[in-house]
């Protein structure tokens, strides 16, 4: 009788009665791929819970992991620490030091275990004004306490009874992780959920994996700090997914090759980026190649799941997929069954051309808040709609308020924010979490958002404009990369953009306008004429209240280091406004 799911670190044992994994977790180190077992994983698992014992923890002592990358050594300490009854803080690795400062307080974390010697620099500055007791590192660095010196102090497995008693002691519905939103404004939030929070997020979950449990094999590495990525992990583990993490997101083709995932997870911003090279190499391609490079391309953008566009598009489908589509499967590894996308909306081209190259990408929704999940595509029964973030999940009930904001109950909401009554007070109503999110579902039961309910404003004419909507439509154009639509107030909507700049470059070099930097590229009027085009063709489809009069470019590149994105890579919308404020001045009262 395998083991009973009900907390977080019952997935290890669940996956060893289950399908004891040879390959569970792998990482590459100096180049080389080190596997463990799902009972490697385990033993260490439980090394680390006695060594922690002999260090003194107690039960709702908090831990904070940072790591740069995705490890094995992540998801070790994670069980290792919660078996013990103390909770993990995962903190964003590419936070400033104030908000590691803010973290390690807010959350009285005791301990802090760190991957490298970049992140352990930045929490130097900042340690003597917390209360951490020790700083532990995953690499060797000298001067520095290793991970390692816990899991010695566990080589003596006396006080084993002791974590099982620990172990025991836990229930679902105790606090098992603090985690930090990154938040578009102000001080992150500490969000509690529970184990039973992202325990039945991933039951209810597993109905929508269309893969071979037990043998198959997932890429990771968007940052398991994330719910996201982290809840997906406890999923792998659940469904009997060998888990390979990625060195970087710029090694992330090298490592697909070498891995040959069947699935993978992503925000829209690196399926977007996938895309945009794929369509640069295409635009370097000349005569019969290239023509039937973008005849594929364009016959992807129209693609309709389960074959509603008839025979005659199935037919050139298939050509297509085996004269084009082929090789972008290879690039990624040539196995991909699956990709899923979560965070932000992802734009509804995307979601076709990949799905007709035979890499369908599985766009959900949900929130910190909800652990994550609410909803999800998924291509089994029919339950596959572009355009939509799929049905809800069972055990998750979503209605929509008179406002139009997605409200959500169910087991996978949180406990509330850390500290804070008066914000948990504001978003949990009656069991019913607010989302901030407006939605609506169309007549088959399909959720689509419409926007945020703090992302909609007025005009100085009364008219409301929802900017997602915009934006989304202003970067399905080669030329945009990043955009934030203003206008509060104003008297019309206006739009900062960020060129495509790895785009723009190759285009200018083929159009033989010179240029010696980003800032004398968007100044050229041919590169202002293009840009001009793609808003005018998203204008085509917006009412005249809500289409763009105006807009700026930026010379930077918008980054997380630059404190434009959060590091979900969604817009800071308040810093933006503030970094370009000069901008907007320039088009309402230049």
């Amino acid at each position: 009788m395998p083991t009973e799911v009900n907390r977080l670190f019952d997935f290890p044992y669940y996956q060893l009665e289950t399908y004891n994994l040879k390959d569970a977790f792998s990482t590459k180190y100096h180049g080389k791929w080190e596997t463990l077992s799902t009972q490697q994983y385990i033993d260490k698992a439980n090394q680390l819970s006695r060594g922690l014992l002999k260090m003194g923890i107690q039960p709702n002592d908090k831990v904070a992991i940072i790591s740069t990358n995705n490890r094995s050594e992540w998801n070790i300490c994670d069980i290792g620490v919660l078996q013990t009854g103390a909770q993990t803080v995962p903190i964003y690795p590419t936070i400033c030091k104030e908000d590691y400062q803010y973290v390690i307080n807010h959350s009285e974390a005791i301990y802090c275990i760190v991957s490298d010697e970049t992140i352990l620099e930045k929490l130097n500055q900042i340690k003597g004004d917390t209360k951490l007791k020790e700083v532990f590192t995953f690499d060797n660095i000298k001067g520095e306490k290793s991970w390692k010196e816990i899991l010695k102090l566990g080589e003596d497995n006396s006080n084993q009874n002791e974590v099982e008693a620990r172990k025991d002691a836990v229930k679902p519905n105790d606090l098992a992780t603090l985690i930090y939103t990154s938040g578009t404004t102000g001080k992150p939030k500490g969000v509690m959920l529970s184990h039973s929070n992202v325990v039945t997020n991933v039951i209810a979950s597993k109905n929508r994996v269309p893969l071979e449990y037990g043998n198959s094999k997932g890429l990771s590495f968007l940052p398991v700090c994330h719910i996201f990525e982290r809840m997906i992990l406890y999923l792998y583990q659940y469904c009997g997914v060998s888990v390979y993490f990625a060195e970087s997101i710029e090694k992330l083709t090298e490592n697909a090759q070498e891995v040959k995932p069947d699935v993978m997870t992503a925000v829209p911003r690196l399926y977007e980026k996938i895309y945009d090279k794929i369509i640069l190499k295409g635009e370097d391609l000349t005569g019969i190649k290239k023509k039937l490079f973008f005849w594929a391309v364009n016959l992807g953008l129209n693609y309709k799941p389960y074959g509603a566009n008839g025979w005659w598009y199935e037919k050139q489908l298939g050509l297509a997929r085996k004269l084009i589509f082929s090789k972008w499967q290879a690039a990624l590894g040539g196995e991909l069954k699956l990709m899923v996308s979560g965070s932000a909306a992802l734009q509804p081209r995307l979601t076709r051309i990949f799905a007709a190259a035979n890499m369908p990408i599985m766009e959900g929704y949900g929130l910190t808040e909800t652990s994550p999940v609410i909803s999800v595509n998924d291509q089994l029964n029919g339950n596959f709609r572009v355009g939509t973030v799929g049905k809800v999940i069972d055990d998750v009930e979503v209605k929509i308020a008179e406002s139009g904001e997605i409200l959500v109950k169910g087991p996978n909401v949180m406990q509330g924010y850390y500290k804070d009554p008066k914000k948990t007070a504001e978003v949990l109503q009656n069991g019913w979490f607010h989302t901030g999110d407006k939605g609506e579902f169309d007549e088959d039961g399909f959720l689509k958002i419409t926007g945020r309910t703090k992302e909609m404003f007025k005009t100085s004419g009364g008219k409301y404009v929802i900017p997602p909507l915009l934006e989304g439509e202003l970067k399905q154009s080669l030329f945009i990369e990043q955009v934030m639509v203003v206008g509060e107030n104003e008297k019309m909507p206006a739009a900062i953009i960020q060129p495509n700049f790895e785009y723009l470059k190759d285009w200018a070099k083929d159009h033989k306008i010179p240029f010696n930097s980003n800032e004398e590229i968007i100044a050229n009027t041919k590169v202002i004429n293009a840009i001009q085009e793609a808003v005018d063709t998203c204008n085509h489809n917006f009412g005249k209240w809500e289409q763009i009069k105006a807009f700026k470019l930026t010379p930077d590149v918008w980054s997380i280091d630059s404190g434009h994105l959060t590091p979900t890579m969604k817009m800071r919308r308040e810093v933006i406004k503030k970094i370009y404020n000069h901008l907007c001045e320039e088009i309402y009262r230049g």
